[in-house]
């Protein structure tokens, strides 16, 4: 062994001391670092998830108290609109979905599906100033005459819908049988009444009068007034 390699015998031997507590104390600074950034990341998540699951029970504790609110609020308008209901029978008209309501407060006695008027309009060729609408009327009525078995009175308008003369004669404006064996008065010429054309009930076809199958005629008849309140819209 030359004095070359003695030396480099002797140098390994005292650096590999040193050089294997380097490597243990990187090593354990490496583990260290792995472990400490597990640990925050592991703790950045719990923060995150803790704090949204706090923020969702706030979120939902202030859903539960708008939700108990609005219900609370709901219940004193509620409240008030019950005052104002007649505390008598009345009868309510739905146009749109032509239905006809028999009441008495919010609760429903009895329902019927009816006809309304069809909005259309007429105007008389011979005078172009007159014209008619045929449509409901809106608003609040009440029951001003009971009739049984009317007869109808055709106005100008129905003659000048048919194409033939309006007659001169009252008599020749009477017509029997096709108002029903009933007829409520809501004023204006405007009537609950019955009619031949019951196929077409549900549908908007009438000339603003509100038609009702026989039977529910009969039970709408005996039950509304002299002065029920009506309700159309």
């Amino acid at each position: 062994m030359n004095d070359y390699n003695f030396k480099n015998n002797i140098n390994d031997n005292t650096e590999y001391p040193k050089r294997g507590l380097m490597r243990r104390i990187v090593y354990a600074l490496s583990i260290f670092f792995v472990v400490f950034s597990a640990i925050n990341v592991m703790a950045y998540f719990i923060q995150k998830n803790s704090n949204a699951a706090v923020f969702k029970k706030e979120e939902a504790g202030n859903a539960k108290k708008i939700v108990n609110d609005i219900n609370k609020k709901n219940k004193k308008i509620y409240k008030s609109l019950s005052s104002l209901f007649p505390k008598r029978n009345y009868i309510v008209i739905d146009t749109a979905k032509n239905i006809l309501y028999l009441k008495n407060g919010d609760t429903v006695l009895y329902q019927a599906v009816v006809s309304t008027g069809s909005g259309r309009f007429l105007i008389d060729p011979r005078n172009q100033e007159r014209k008619w609408v045929f449509d409901s009327p809106r608003g609040e009525f009440k029951i001003k005459t009971k009739i049984v078995e009317p007869v109808w009175v055709k106005p100008d308008w129905a003659f000048i819908e048919e194409g033939t003369d309006i007659p001169k004669r009252y008599n020749d404006r009477i017509e029997e049988g096709v108002l029903g064996d009933y007829a409520l008065g809501i004023g204006n010429g405007y009537f609950i009444h019955g009619t031949l054309y019951t196929r077409l009930l549900g549908k908007p076809v009438t000339h603003g009068c509100i038609r009702v199958g026989d039977n529910d005629l009969k039970i709408v008849y005996k039950a509304a007034k002299i002065g029920t309140k009506v309700y159309i819209f």
